[in-house]
């Protein structure tokens, strides 16, 4: 049986998100035209930007499939008044996966275990990679196994985005089932699939180290930037309807909450590397903090400490501020620049023991980003903000009968 909205409502995407589209299309251009030359020039640095940038985009696109999936799982408005966002963000896939060709075609100057044997110093490493080269890490394998990633995870934006999608139309049928069936699955098979895929593009970059809990790093790290991705953008079409008379304190609350929690499991799952690490003091471990305590880096890790946690935090208890959308959002916006520095704290180290900035790790990401962002507001743009033919739309339309906390 289909709900009809309770109230009517022009539920048409403000025409900013054209604008949006076209300035981020163009600065995603002009800065991938400077990525190419710098790609020319340095390849080596041009890799390691690129494999940074690429993972932080493919976070908030991950993510935002993470979360609506739980939301699916759970009920509650908070998730309704933003799915098109986090679906907007979530159907990126499709270019996420083409983008990931240059990380194939660096392959060589990105990882180690990919360069022939003969030419790594170090006779540990090399033996230690005789075994695991001729079984896991491998550049067939590597291949395979992004594109059953990439497989799986197209599918499940797929089926989430089409029944999504019949909730616009009168006389559509309740899916709620259907989504709940995918929901479960989905995020087991979310959960399996990040964890690999951080060991294999990741965690591989220093094949002499291993560690249990970075997969769930990772992930935690793609749904806390997916949830602040969705309160910028909310932020910005706030200031139009319908996004005006959806977006109630209520449901910032309920995202600032999520944001909370966020943050605070990503302080678990970090703390809880380190101490398992550093009480085991095994040398296939402990180098990858010794690498990132010294040279500098230790001054950036204590940075991420204070100002991706301890920070965000204490502002996040306070129940005003996380009501405040126009308050909100500057903390959201500052923990996605956080979630940049982690990345570059966990990749940059392998290539460089002591601290080092270079012009590709600011053009990259800008370059990635701006094509990333055109593709997302041109998916936003293309639907309705709300679902109204959803059962789940009158949580949004009468929020005050429906309403669902995080």
């Amino acid at each position: 049986m289909t709900a009809a909205p309770a109230k009517q409502l022009d539920l048409t995407p403000p025409p900013v998100l054209k604008t949006l589209a076209q300035r981020s299309l163009i600065v995603g251009v002009v800065f991938a035209i400077v990525a190419v030359v710098l790609a020319l020039k340095n390849p080596a640095e041009f890799y390691r930007a690129y494999l940074l940038a690429y993972m932080l985009a493919l976070g908030i696109a991950l993510g935002s499939m993470a979360i609506i999936m739980i939301r699916h799982l759970t009920g509650g408005g908070w998730g309704v008044v933003i799915r098109r966002i986090q679906g907007a963000a979530m159907r990126t896939l499709p270019l996420l996966a083409a983008l990931f060709i240059p990380v194939i075609l660096g392959i060589h100057k990105l990882y180690i275990w990919a360069q022939p044997l003969d030419q790594i110093e170090d006779k540990h490493l090399r033996e230690h990679l005789k075994d695991i080269t001729q079984t896991y890490l491998t550049t067939n394998g590597f291949i395979y196994r992004a594109i059953f990633y990439f497989a799986i995870w197209n599918l499940l934006s797929y089926l989430l985005s089409k029944w999504s999608k019949e909730g616009d139309k009168p006389g559509a049928p309740d899916n709620t089932n259907r989504f709940k069936a995918v929901a479960g699955p989905g995020l087991i098979l979310y959960g399996f699939t990040v964890s690999f895929a951080a060991i294999d593009w990741v965690m591989s970059l220093d094949p002499s180290w291993i560690s249990t809990i970075f997969g769930l790093v990772v992930l935690i790290g793609q749904v806390l930037s997916a949830m602040c991705f969705a309160v910028v953008i909310e932020r910005i079409l706030y200031d139009y309807k319908p996004m005006s008379e959806m977006l109630t304190p209520d449901f910032v609350h309920d995202h600032g909450k999520w944001m909370l929690a966020f943050t605070m499991v990503w302080a678990y799952f970090n703390f809880s590397q380190w101490l398992i690490i550093w009480a085991g003091n095994l040398p296939a471990e402990i180098t990858y903090y010794m690498r990132r305590l010294n040279g500098g880096w230790g001054y950036v890790g204590l940075f991420v400490v204070i100002f991706h946690f301890a920070v965000p935090f204490a502002m996040l208890l306070s129940r005003p501020f996380k009501r405040d959308i126009r308050k909100l959002v500057w903390l959201a916006a500052w923990l996605l620049l956080m979630r940049y520095v982690d990345l570059f704290w966990i990749i940059e180290p392998n290539f460089s023991k002591t601290f080092n900035v270079t012009v590709a790790d600011i053009i990259v990401p800008v370059a990635i980003g701006g094509l990333w962002l055109a593709y997302f507001f041109r998916n936003l743009g293309a639907l309705p903000l709300l679902p109204a033919y959803d059962p789940s739309a009158i949580e949004v339309l009468e929020p005050e009968h429906h309403h669902g906390g995080a």
